[in-house]
């Protein structure tokens, strides 16, 4: 096996592609790593999923293709145009809640359940509100982070930042976690059970 790209893809991805490059939208999750979204959101019937950074829906179109029709997926963005591609093409889906907001301040107001997936693709949640992110993983849940290697585009300060929350996560007791030097550079938390 020499080529790990997804054979199979959520019918709505051709149409958010479109969509995306319609809008200059770059920043679309990788098909690797929606893979692992739709594998993960498929280990938990019945789950609570959270993903941080809408962007126009590729990874909030992975993550229903792998939930069951009790799971339910908060998907948080702050921006209104990018969000509005997905809620045009994903909307209908009664198992997602479209949430239009600066991840940060929803992430220090949000005092609903635990979640059993969070996946944050935006700063909040990655590089600030770290703490608040991983305190909304349930016991045996897990964390995913993605964009971690380096990319042409970076600021200069995105690699310090990358190796702080590297550190921080990995220094974590309480989490699990393995990175995975595919697709744009992941990290996977679980948090321990008890």
């Amino acid at each position: 096996m020499d080529d790990d790209t997804p054979i199979t893809t959520p019918t709505p991805l051709t149409s958010l592609r479109v969509a995306a490059q319609e809008a200059g939208f770059t920043r679309s999750c990788e098909e690797r790593t929606g893979s692992l979204l739709a594998v993960l959101a498929a280990t938990r019937p019945g789950g609570r999923v959270l993903e941080l950074g809408t962007g126009v829906g590729e990874g909030t179109a992975w993550l229903l293709s792998g939930m069951d029709e009790t799971s339910r997926l908060i998907t948080v963005e702050r921006d209104a145009t990018v969000q509005a591609i997905a809620r045009e093409e994903l909307g209908s889906d009664a198992r997602v809640t479209f949430v239009t907001a600066d991840a940060g301040p929803w992430l220090e107001e949000y005092d609903g359940a635990p979640f059993d997936l969070v996946f944050a693709d935006t700063w909040p949640g990655k590089f600030t509100h770290l703490e608040r992110a991983l305190d909304l993983v349930s016991p045996g849940g897990t964390y995913l982070i993605d964009d971690l290697l380096p990319q042409p585009d970076w600021p200069t300060s995105h690699t310090s930042a990358v190796k702080r929350l590297l550190v921080e996560l990995e220094g974590r007791p309480d989490f699990r976690s393995v990175r995975l030097a595919w697709s744009g550079g992941l990290v996977m938390a679980v948090r321990a059970a008890g």
